[in-house]
């Protein structure tokens, strides 16, 4: 299981349904006095509208939703629970913040082994993306909003496609007249 796809399905299908809404109005084009240029700006101002909406949504259930919140503390629970288990309690193990970001931050005593090791060990912890400790800089990770953004614009997408996909289907089915 993904812990990040755990708490964010809600965005992927939301965004999902929006996209093949919006693409089903937007691609629509149908009757005997069809204008082009109305056409493609309906077509902008409807496609654009939704993908705003689908923003709004994602950072609204990322943000005062608390699904961010929720995910830090259920990593750093997954991560003290491993840190028990090897029993190196002395260590402390915490989301980076501010951006919310897939990457822990370790403090605390151990030595080269036990570092390099833990780095290790810890990365295999659902949700994260990157472990390093706090004397050392961490790698590029991109924060999880801007991760959830972008996945809600590419289910977005997805949506699009379908709506697409059915719209070209029912204009090919509209030449046959039997």
């Amino acid at each position: 299981m993904n812990l990040l796809w755990d708490l964010y399905w809600p965005i992927v299908t939301v965004s999902v349904v929006i996209g093949a809404i919006a693409g089903r109005i937007g691609f629509r084009t149908s009757g005997k006095n069809f204008d082009r240029a109305a056409s493609r700006k309906k077509r902008t101002v409807t496609l654009s509208a939704a993908a705003v909406a689908v923003l709004l949504i994602a950072g609204i259930w990322h943000g005062p939703v608390g699904t961010a919140d929720r995910f830090a503390t259920t990593v750093e629970r997954q991560t003290r629970q491993v840190l028990v288990d090897f029993e190196m309690e002395g260590v402390q193990a915490v989301a980076v913040r501010g951006p919310l970001k897939r990457s822990l931050e370790l403090s605390g005593p151990a030595d080269d082994f036990q570092r390099s090791e833990l780095v290790r060990i810890l990365n295999d912890v659902p949700g994260v993306g990157e472990v390093h400790w706090s004397e050392t800089r961490g790698g590029f990770i991109l924060p999880l909003i801007a991760e959830v953004e972008l996945a809600a614009l590419i289910s977005f997408g997805l949506g699009l496609l379908l709506a697409y996909l059915l719209e070209f289907r029912r204009r090919y089915n509209a030449q046959w007249s039997w």
